[in-house]
Formats: structure tokens, sequence, C-alpha cells
């Protein structure tokens, strides 16, 4: 397949950065990793944006995978996991190795960050020697994709020799399924999800009740009135001073936002990003005018708000379900008070929770390893995995029968088990190539409206600088 301009650019830069890094002795500088995918409106929705509805493939008549015997091939895994998840997934890794029926070996690999998996893929495609697994945003996939070297899983997924039956695939929960299908691209499934994190809103529970509120904000309003009140009236076990809100300059913050009042970042093919309609509009100028008041400051270092909330500093947060066991270790060992998550305050009748994650991408090799590293992914996703990969990680599972076998879990880890129940109502980012650029242009935005730039200019200029990444970095 042709490579695009940014492909063509990318690749060349990372040739020429990593012949410099060799003759220096150095390591690359990781390429920014990106945070998850989506779907969306092309104007500016009138009702809520629905959650994610179960994809209903069609399988053919015949199976074209049937033929295909996978005995005896040896696999590699790139993964970015580190410390004791990595200890974890190489002891379930030698569990398939020595268990699978057909002699499969998986070689799981550390590759670094998402960046410099990002960046040694690229140099690798160019080699013509990739892995067999890889695990890629949605993103990066497509990026791989456009360059030929991702296979589709849609034929794996539905195959009857195989794939899932339709009530397995009825377990999983919906916005994790479609995340991976890429309308961009025509369709093609460009991974399968491992795991998956949600942004929540973190509060502090006594603080409320001291202010008068029995409950976390259900509207935006609601958030504003307590984050305010916050200032003024600062946590009992806090050290003196109070805030409402810090804001973690990060795409999917504003995602998040737009995605609670209806809205998407892109239309529904995938052919435009939609960053100035009156959803993006309104959670720019609330940012902005939560600013202007003084009840929102920007993050001052990373994780600050995680340690601002511990203190019992900060009222709210918004970020990761995967960051709940570093607020729960905040807290005790600061102002040791009660706590937990809620859905994002919204406008829609329901929560609309934004859903992100990295997915493990089948890179093309030949049908034996391709159907090979399709086994060890759909043996990664059943229920007894997901329960052991899910209690070690903090992530969650992709599965909704696996809450069966986590029930002491969710009872150690309250917060968890809270979050949980949130991601039926799952939605995801755009699954875009050039999508980590558009991030970026997001952020830059971002910080010049909370510092007093004109909202609608601002995003006007963001979306036509967005479609132009969109019509370079596609196919």
């Amino acid at each position: 397949m042709k490579l695009n301009k940014l492909w063509a650019i990318a690749l060349l830069l990372v040739m020429a950065v990593s012949a410099l890094l060799t003759a220096c002795g150095g390591a690359a500088q990781p390429t920014k990793a990106p945070a998850a995918p989506t779907k969306a409106p092309a104007k500016a929705p009138t009702k809520a944006a629905a959650p994610t509805k179960p994809p209903t493939p069609t399988a053919a008549p015949e199976d074209p995978l049937a033929g295909i015997d996978p005995s005896g091939q040896t696999i590699t895994y790139w993964y970015q996991h580190s410390r004791k998840r990595e200890e974890v997934l190489q002891e379930m890794i030698q569990e398939f190795n020595q268990t699978n029926k057909w002699g499969i070996t998986v070689v799981g690999e550390y590759q670094g960050h998402y960046g410099e998996i990002y960046e040694k893929m690229l140099t690798a495609i160019a080699g013509g020697e990739v892995p067999d697994l890889v695990v890629a945003y949605q993103n990066q996939a497509a990026s791989y994709a456009i360059a030929g070297a991702v296979e589709d899983l849609n034929p794996y997924v539905t195959s009857p020799t195989w794939g899932f039956t339709k009530e397995e695939l009825q377990d999983f929960f919906p916005a994790f399924l479609n995340q991976d299908i890429s309308a961009q691209l025509g369709g093609i499934r460009l991974g399968f999800p491992p795991n998956r994190s949600m942004e929540v809103m973190y509060y502090n529970e006594d603080w409320l009740k001291e202010l008068g509120y029995d409950k976390p904000p259900e509207t935006w309003d609601e958030f504003r009135e307590m984050a305010c009140k916050a200032v003024k009236q600062p946590f009992s076990k806090g050290p003196g001073e109070g805030m409402g809100y810090e804001l973690s300059v990060d795409t999917s913050r504003f995602a998040s936002m737009v995605f609670s009042r209806g809205g998407d970042l892109m239309n529904e093919d995938q052919t435009a990003y939609t960053l100035n309609t009156p959803e993006a509009q309104d959670t720019m100028k609330f940012l902005q005018d939560l600013f202007a008041d003084g009840c929102a400051t920007l993050v001052s270092e990373r994780y600050g708000d995680q340690a601002d909330f511990g203190a019992g500093k900060l009222l709210f947060t918004i970020g990761s379900s995967s960051g709940l066991p570093y607020y729960k270790d905040a807290v005790s060992e600061g102002a040791n008070f009660n706590w937990s998550v809620a859905p994002l305050p919204h406008t829609t009748p329901e929560p609309v929770q934004n859903i992100y994650g990295a997915s493990i991408s089948v890179l093309k090799t030949t049908p034996e390893r391709q159907l090979a590293a399709w086994l060890f992914l759909k043996w990664f996703t059943e229920p007894e995995q997901q329960a052991k990969w899910a209690k070690v990680s903090n992530y969650f599972p992709v599965r909704k029968s696996v809450a069966e076998g986590m029930k002491d879990y969710f009872a150690e880890n309250p917060a968890y088990a809270k979050a949980f129940e949130l991601l039926k109502y799952g939605k995801t980012e755009p699954p875009v190539a050039g999508y980590d650029v558009v991030r970026d242009l997001i952020e830059e935005a971002m910080t010049k409206i909370v510092g007093g730039a004109d909202v609608q200019e601002t995003l006007a200029e963001l979306e036509k600088e967005a479609n132009q990444v969109l019509e370079e970095s596609g196919p």
C-alpha cells in the first residue's frame, strides 16, 4: 500500500533519529502517547450522545480461516507493562504456553512505553520484520494499517471455527468492542481490547457534607456551585486553603466534557473533526469562567491534583480510573477522609463516560502466525484471565461476566466497584490516524482558552487545523 505523506515523513524522521542515537549511544525521546478513540455526529448534536451500541456482525456462511493450522507456531508480543504488571503478564503468558492445545509459544517482550513502541514499529514496518502482536492505541494502529501492516480482526472475531459465539460477544462491553473498528479505513478491526480505563470524577465526600451537600454534582452548574463554595470554605482537615478543581490539560478531559453534553469530536463516518460545536464551545466557556471566577486552577505538576486531593486541598479532580490505587494511597497518607468516584456531571439523560485504552493489534505475517496470535489474544479475554489481570493491573476487564469472579476485590475496593458500574455508559475517542497530533492541538487550544482567548475563534482555528491533519494522515 502506498504510504501517505505523514507516514513517510514520520518514518524518515524515525530512521534519521535512530541512526543518530546509535552513533551517540543515547536513547530516543518517546513520542507522546495518545489516549483514546471514538465516534461522532457531524453537526452539533441536539440530543444525548448515546453510549455505543453492541456490534452485530454477520458471519460469512463459510469460514475462510477454517483450514489454517496454528500448531507449533512461535509468536512475539511487544508490550509496555513493567514491574508487577509485567511479572503477572509473563506468568499468564507461560500459562498459555503450557496449556494451549496447539503447542503455540508466545514470547513476550518489553519494548518501552507507548511512544517508544510506536517509533520501533515504524522502523520494523520499514524493515519488513514486525512482531506478531503489539500494544497500540487506535490511532497508532490506524497508521500501521495505512502502511499495510495490520491484520483485520473482524474475520477472526466472527469465525465459526476460531472466533466468539453470539453469546460470548454479548458479554463484552459494547463500547470496548466498537472502539477498534475504523470507519476511516472501511470498517476494519484494528485490534482487540485486553482491558480498559475510564474518565471519572473523584470527590471529597466529607468536604461536600461540610459544604451542605449530600451527593456529588450531577450537572455542570452544580459542579460550579460546589467548586466555588469550596474556595470560600476550606476543608476542616485540610491545610487551611481550598480549591474547587484543578485542570490537567489533556484532550481526554476535553472529550469527556464534550461527551457529557451530548457532543462528539468527529462526525459519524470519521471524515471530519467537529471541534467547534455548541457542546465544545460550552465546555471551553465553562472552563474559562471557572478559572476567571477563581474556582479552578491548572495542575502545577504531574499528578499534582492527586497530591492536593489527598491533602484535603482539592474538592474535585477528573482523571483516569487507573489512578484509583494512587488516590487511595494519597488520601490514607494525607488528610485521611471519606472519598469516592462518580460519573462526570452531564446534561444528557444518562451519563456518557469516556472509555479509553490501548488494544493489541495482530500484524500481517503468515496465516498460521496470525491465527496463533489471535488465539492468545482470545484466551487473554476469557473471564478467568480477565479477573486475574484486572486485580493486578487495576484496569477494567472487557467482559461483564468477570464481575462474578471479582466480588472480593469489589468489596476491598469500593471506588473501583462503583466505577465498574459506569462502564455500560461508555463512549470512545476517534480511532483515526493522526489523532495524536490533533490531541496536541486540542491541548494548546485548552491552554489558550483558560487563559482568556476567544472561545469561538480558537475552536474555529482548531477545527480547521485538525481537519488538515486528518486529510494529510488518512489513507
